[in-house]
């Protein structure tokens, strides 16, 4: 019986948001692309947490969106609350935060794939990867039919071979009770790639109406919300926000969890995967920090147009009938009804050793991975590595060079380095404590670090691309003024500094060391500087933090200077590093495994010594 072919440049297998990432920036690129899902309705679906950004995340998804993603653009679009984290810190560490409406979010994402041009929808399970002489040929999906493709990018989620768990129940299921993916994983195995077992959780949702929010502390949006999308008016995302809502466990709530962990799946060696250390389950916090008696629960709604309400703080894995009893111990959960337990998940992903920094697998050529599947978690990072991974694809289909980010670039350069670099026994979690030189990679600034690659990918536009080029200029030339306009000690001047609190002068000095004292800033002394241009909110911002933090940033462009020189070392492509004379024997082993491109990929190795680097630096030297 003859079965279905098809030609296309690239499959994308997953549409997730890696998947959704991976696709639209393919077929943006003007190559035919097919984007395979097991069900069309969970197009971008959020299975877990209702909320995209927080603490790196937010990063993650600015970083994205200036290189001309569509993460950042869709949560403008339908977020329900939005605040900026951490903003008692340093702006290093502000992080973007916003509830989504999840169906609205999926809605959304769904409407602009189906209605981009070269862009092909297909619901299908992937069950092989057709791979001939090292190279990929396409995929094959479970009903037989073969997509001849040049390059193909795997963003399966946690589909492969996927089973949800709670207490001694074990669905051999997707999230939400979506279909599983069961057969790609031993083909991709067939094909001497190295799995992973991972698992990951979800609280209960439950119902709002059983829910008391008189015992809770209720939980704001910002005032002025600033959009995710640098290309988003902000103007237009000025709207009524809804309320989340905090609570915490207690004692009695650690009481049963404790006195039912011999049913817990999680410790009774039912679940096999490993779980990620900074995202636990409640009955691993209560075990891990016995010393602490309550734990933060946020209450979260899942939409505008929904009761459903998701417990933040509480995934679990424990029976239906503990799960009731703990989370009836909360204030304001007394009576609370669950409409959805809590579960975890366990999924095959891959060990991602295996991967380039393109994110290509270093055995067969025109295969790439993004996502989960890489053994990350989160939606941020997961969208971040399916954009990388898309554009790569592409890149190798039109003979173009290949981008990759490094860790003085963004937080998406930290994220691909520490997967394709670090041995990673669990999901893989950003974090900004990850990146060393987070005072310029921050939150604020991903469009002036990477607007510029973003348009000469093909994914920034014309116009955009202009608005950034006049806003660095502003930026330059305020700063300039300000390091020129002096100012002396008048009586204006003297009783302004005295109503902030700051030292008077005693000569003249200029605006720009006022802008440094730690109890200024640049909005604070506009009402001495006559001269100012009206400038845009960014473009202030921008000329206080350089300003303000001038000498910390000069120190850490130093420091990546002396990182770009061993990043500039390239080293071979499978060299054997026994041929190296002086090399300990594990570093030969790590060198020999993971293959990095760079002499900085290879400091950052574990295993690898100061010591072994100094060897490879004389070695290649001679050579």
């Amino acid at each position: 019986m003859p079965f279905l072919e098809e030609t296309y440049d690239i499959a994308v297998v997953g549409a997730g948001h890696a998947g959704c990432e991976a696709a639209l920036a393919c077929a943006r690129l003007g190559l035919e692309t097919i984007l395979f899902t097991v069900s069309i309705d969970s197009i971008a679906l959020m299975p877990c947490n209702p909320n995209v950004g927080g603490s790196s995340k937010g990063h993650l998804v600015r970083e994205l969106d200036a290189l001309g993603g569509e993460m950042g653009k869709n949560i403008d679009k339908t977020f329900i609350q939005s605040k900026m984290l951490n903003e008692s810190k340093g702006p290093a560490v502000h992080s973007l935060r916003a509830q989504a409406d999840k169906q609205d979010y999926s809605r959304q994402m769904r409407r602009t794939l189906e209605n981009t041009d070269y862009l092909t929808i297909r619901q299908a399970e992937v069950s092989e990867i057709l791979v001939e002489e090292g190279s990929i040929r396409g995929v094959k999906t479970f009903s037989g039919a073969q997509y001849h493709t040049k390059a193909v990018v795997l963003c399966t989620g946690t589909y492969l071979r996927a089973r949800c768990i709670y207490g001694d129940v074990s669905n051999p299921t997707g999230p939400n009770g979506l279909q599983a993916a069961n057969h790609l994983t031993d083909s991709l195995i067939a094909n001497g790639i190295e799995m992973f077992r991972f698992k990951t959780g979800t609280p209960a949702r439950v119902d709002k109406r059983s829910i008391d929010f008189t015992k809770m502390e209720e939980q704001f949006g910002d005032e002025r919300v600033v959009p995710f999308s640098f290309s988003t008016d902000p103007e237009s995302v000025q709207k009524e926000q809804v309320s989340c809502w905090l609570t915490y466990t207690n004692e009695e709530t650690h009481r049963i969890i404790r006195d039912n962990l011999d049913r817990s799946p999680l410790f009774s060696g039912a679940i096999e995967g490993t779980g990620p250390r900074y995202c636990p389950s409640i009955e691993d916090k209560v075990v891990k920090f016995p010393d602490k008696n309550r734990h933060q629960v946020f209450v979260e709604p899942e939409g505008l147009y929904t009761n459903e309400m998701y417990l933040g703080g509480m995934s679990s894995s424990l029976p239906e009938d503990v799960q009731y009893a703990m989370y009836r111990t909360v204030p304001g959960l007394e009576h609370v009804r669950i409409v959805r337990n809590a579960y975890a998940i366990e999924y095959d992903c891959i060990n991602s050793l295996q991967l380039k920094p393109t994110l290509e697998f270093k055995k067969i050529r025109g295969l790439f991975a993004g996502g989960q599947f890489n053994g990350s978690s989160g939606y941020e990072e997961a969208a971040v590595q399916g954009f990388m991974a898309g554009v790569n694809a592409a890149m190798e289909v039109m003979g173009r060079e290949q981008v990759v980010l490094d860790r003085s670039q963004a937080y998406i350069g930290v994220l691909i380095d520490d997967l394709v670099t670090k041995e990673n026994h669990e999901p893989y979690r950003m974090m900004t404590s990850r990146a060393e030189y987070r005072l310029l990679l921050r939150q604020d600034n991903a469009d002036i670090r990477l607007r510029e690659i973003g348009y000469k990918i093909g994914l920034v536009g014309e116009e955009e691309y202009r608005k950034l080029l006049q806003k660095v200029d502003n930026i330059q030339k305020e700063i300039i003024r300000l390091e020129k306009t002096t100012i002396g000690g008048t009586p204006k001047v003297q009783n302004f500094l005295e109503k902030y609190g700051s030292t008077p002068l005693k000569s003249g000095t200029t605006m720009a060391e006022l802008v440094k004292r730690p109890e200024l800033d640049y909005e604070k002394l506009a009402e001495l500087d006559e001269k100012r241009p009206e400038l845009p909110s960014d473009v202030r911002e921008q000329v206080n933090i350089e300003m303000k933090y001038e000498g910390y940033i000069k120190r850490q462009r130093q420091q990546v200077a002396q990182f770009k020189k061993l990043e500039g070392k390239r080293l071979p492509e499978g060299f054997d590093y026994a041929e190296v004379k002086s090399l300990r024997r594990e570093a030969v082993q790590k060198l020999n495994k993971i293959q990095p491109s760079t002499v900085g990929q290879a400091s950052r190795i574990s295993g690898v010594s100061p010591a072994d680097i100094s060897v490879l630096l004389v070695h290649f030297a001679k050579r």
